[in-house]
């Protein structure tokens, strides 16, 4: 029987703490922007490379690095070299006094604005913190030992929060100060940064947010890296310290919250013609007229589809509309004794009734892949089925696949099912704009 570990802090409520940030030394301009990186888990190959070269002090070199040449599994301990040499040479450089973050990303009509600080980690069930995905263990073993090497937080988890509170107002009188970090990337949105150190606004923040609570709008796999991490350090006798907080950007919603867009599925072992046969048992089937291979248009047909669940299938080739769902098939492959709030999510339905149940692909990574726009989705299935298997795609087979468009899941549907206690399937949300990766990194030391 194995021993529990040592009972870790609980907080009395949402803290979120000011930290010496670790940021570039260069603080404006092309020069700061060629080193900022998108997060981690939507940069594909090619554009890791882009910006490797671009600047080789992109913090890409941090969040994904490379292994050395013949030694596999070193990529971590380079991250850790790197790390050390930038600090060494000057590249970053660290704040003198611990201070929160204001951080802004604007397209000069809208912004995002929140603050980054170090959250207190809380297990979900004090009902502190919410999360409203399940994770994967792979990504989570990835980070951890990309923590465990370099001992620092080089990416925030994106929190929302109900405010409205004084700490809203801190935060925009600090945003009309002058940054401490500016630049605009090549998508035209300008991200920057202040600090505020001031002991009485800090003080009235953190008594804004003791009573709240915050929903975990991206980075599930980080939260669940941090609470793994500091709980290694509790299991090794290190008792409390900068392991029982996590480096977080924390949005008012009131005041300034994100767009919620859908991340689409790629499903291998089913081929078009079988999935839609399938899916006729539950849905009406219709193929669209819209070009199979044009993501934004497909998009908008399912956006007009009805009330109930609906999806686009493709392979590329053809596009089918799958609306007007039958309970009486669907309901009793949906999960017993959930909230109706879950049972209702279209991506829930996708991975039980339809993924599961429909068309007996089991909800694995090797089975079910995530693409953050539909053109994306959509070449990966033409390119499964392009001579990249074993079948051809319009069949079953290793070789067969095909893009699962999903709709965009509202933000009052996630905070309504992280408040029942439940976890969506994994990538069910995409919040936007991204914060960049690169400005703000916290060591654990």
């Amino acid at each position: 029987m194995t021993e529990p570990g040592p009972a870790l802090p609980r907080p009395a409520g949402l803290r979120l703490a000011p930290f010496r940030a670790l940021r570039p030394a260069v603080t404006a301009g092309p020069a700061l922007a060629a080193r900022l990186s998108p997060p981690y888990d939507i940069v594909d190959e090619a554009e890791r490379d882009a910006l490797e070269t671009a600047d080789p002090a992109n913090a890409v070199r941090l969040i994904l690095p490379r292994d050395r040449p013949g030694q596999a599994g070193s990529r971590y301990q380079e991250a850790a070299n790197t790390l050390r040499a930038w600090r060494a040479d000057g590249t970053l450089a660290r704040e003198r006094d611990a201070g929160l973050y204001v951080y802004e990303l604007t397209d000069g009509s809208r912004a995002l604005r929140g603050l980054v600080g170090a959250l207190a980690l809380a297990d979900p069930e004090a009902g502190i913190i919410l999360p409203h995905e399940n994770t994967m263990a792979g990504p989570v073993s990835d980070r951890l030992a990309l923590t465990r090497a370099t001992r620092a937080n080089l990416e925030p988890i994106f929190l929302l929060y109900d405010g409205g509170g004084p700490g809203a107002g801190i935060v925009e009188v600090a945003a009309k100060g002058q940054p401490l970090l500016t630049a605009t990337m090549s998508d035209g949105i300008t991200h920057r940064v202040w600090t505020i150190t001031d002991p009485s606004s800090l003080a009235a923040i953190a008594a804004d947010l003791l009573p709240r609570r915050a929903l975990i709008a991206d980075g599930h796999h980080r939260y669940a890296t941090y609470r793994q991490y500091q709980a290694e350090r509790h299991a090794a006798g290190d008792g409390p310290g900068p392991w029982d907080h996590g480096l977080a950007f924390l949005v008012d919603a009131q005041a300034n919250g994100p767009q919620v867009h859908p991340i689409h599925r790629v499903v291998t072992g089913i081929g078009l013609a079988e999935a839609v046969r399938r899916a006729g048992a539950a849905y009406r089937v219709r193929p669209l007229d819209e070009p199979a291979d044009d993501g934004p248009a497909l998009e908008r047909a399912l956006a007009a589809a009805g009330p109930g669940s609906a999806f686009v299938v493709t392979d590329g080739a053809q596009a089918w509309l799958l609306d007007e769902p039958d309970p009486a098939v669907l309901d009793p492959m949906l999960p017993a004794g959930r909230s109706d709030a879950f049972t209702s999510l279209d991506v829930t339905v996708a991975h039980y009734g339809l993924i599961a149940g429909l068309w007996g692909r089991p909800d694995s990574e090797e089975a079910v892949g995530y693409r953050h726009d539909a053109a994306s989705a959509i070449a990966a299935a033409r390119g499964a089925g392009n001579g990249h298997g074993t079948r051809d795609n319009a069949g079953d087979g290793a070789g067969a696949a095909v893009a699962l468009l999903v709709r965009p899941t509202p933000l009052e549907a996630v905070t309504a099912v992280a408040a029942a206690g439940e976890r969506m399937p994994r990538k069910s949300t995409l919040f936007t704009p991204k914060p960049r990766t690169g400005l703000l990194f916290r060591l654990i030391e």
